[in-house]
């Protein structure tokens, strides 16, 4: 699941290439007379006549373009978690229907990775709305191997143990509109993978007791949603409130029986038409008995910036932040956040990580350009300062 989790955050790094959606232009014409062979009356004088105007030429239809927007990139990468490489991605925004005003853009793409550390993979997804924001399918399917680092407690927090987890996973979603814009449904994981110590690694770290073995996760969960944002890549007022949570059981053919416990809640101000500020909740939690990579683990969905993917795994989590977001000239902005977040420990700890609560402050600052001012969607950079160090991240769209 891992696997899932670190593409999925990778392939997030695009470019768009915006191509302007226009209705085609109507056809106009001038009604037309013509006074040849039109008949005369024997011994009738005859009128002098205009001559005949010329027919008026259709208006050609003028092409600028199609419905939705394209992501075509061959980004950079550069993470302390996965190493530095290259993340091709190609996608399209769009409309699903061009007769539904009321639904947001649809999204499909995919994207590959491929990393210095020998971390190979691809993924392929889509985001649907349909019947007038009736309807919300999400699915997505990732596949590949994740070169990744997990880390010490205590004297040995500076001490890493190299993975290596090779794997697949599948998820699909299915959402349907209940009232008041609340949005509920099932959602369905499953997935393998295999998990092994890169060799000669001679770390002193303990080896996890899944590395070695084939692992199978299938789950069954439901999602509850809220979303009154007017856009859904930069909003610019609104609210976004979620709820998920998946049961992997053994009687689904899981390896492991856990719970996974998620809700999210976001706010945004508009200060004025260049201005906006941003609030954002997350909540992270486990029970039963899951692997190390099941667990909350910061870093890996934007809880707080400044923190490395694999430093803290906790069976419950929290965070808060607020970030102040401020457009420029020449399709430039420029955003500053800070937050507040922490683990939470509770049962059994995996490989003792987090043996104590650790408060998790961290704050930054960023840059974005403009991909697309057809919907707003933005190229960000963002440099982040933790309790233990500072982070560098890309992505496209905001962070929340």
């Amino acid at each position: 699941m891992s696997v899932l989790l670190v593409c999925v955050g990778c392939f997030s790094i695009s470019t768009v290439c915006l191509a302007q959606e226009n209705p085609p232009v109507e056809q106009s014409s001038v009604p037309t007379t013509s006074q040849e062979n039109s008949p005369k009356a024997a011994g009738q004088d005859t009128q002098p006549t205009a001559p005949p105007k010329p027919e008026a030429q259709p208006k050609k239809k003028k092409k600028l373009g199609g419905r939705g927007a394209f992501v075509v990139a061959p980004l950079p990468i550069s993470s302390p978690a996965i190493g530095s490489g290259i993340v091709p991605v190609l996608g399209y925004i769009f409309p699903f229907s061009k007769n539904d005003k009321v639904s947001p853009p649809s999204t499909i793409g995919a994207a590959g990775l491929i990393t210095d550390n020998g971390s190979r993979g691809f993924a392929i997804g889509g985001q649907f709305f349909l019947k007038e924001n009736t309807y919300e399918i999400t699915t997505g399917f990732v596949h590949g191997n994740v070169d990744y680092n997990i880390y010490g407690t205590g004297d040995a927090s500076n001490l890493k143990l190299p993975l290596v987890q090779t794997g697949e996973a599948f998820f699909g979603e299915f959402l349907r509109r209940v009232g008041w814009k609340f949005f509920v449904g099932p959602r369905f994981i499953t997935g393998r993978s295999f998990i092994t110590v890169v060799p000669s690694s001679g770390s002193s770290v303990p080896i996890p007791p899944e590395v070695g073995l084939h692992s199978n996760l299938t789950s069954l969960g439901a999602r509850l949603t809220r979303d009154t944002r007017p856009n859904h890549f930069y909003p610019l007022g609104g609210t976004f409130f979620t709820f998920t949570t998946d049961f992997f059981s053994e009687g689904l053919g899981s390896k492991y029986s856990y719970q996974s416990y998620k809700t999210e809640f976001s706010k945004f101000w508009s200060l004025s038409p260049r201005q906006v500020l941003a609030y954002d909740a997350d909540f992270c939690a486990t029970s039963g008995a899951p692997p190390f990579y099941g667990n909350c683990i910061y870093g890996t969905n934007n809880q707080l910036r400044g923190y490395i993917a694999g430093k803290y795994f906790t069976r419950e989590a929290a965070s808060t932040q607020l970030e102040y977001r401020l457009v420029l000239p020449k399709r430039f902005g420029l955003v500053v956040f800070g937050g507040l977040g922490g683990t939470i420990p509770g049962g059994r700890q995996p490989l003792q990580r987090v043996q104590n609560g650790k408060f998790l402050p961290a704050g930054g600052g960023g840059l974005r350009f403009a991909l697309s001012q057809k919907y707003h969607v933005n190229l960000r950079a963002d440099i982040a300062q933790g309790r233990d160090g500072h982070t560098f991240g890309m992505g496209v769209g905001e962070a929340f």
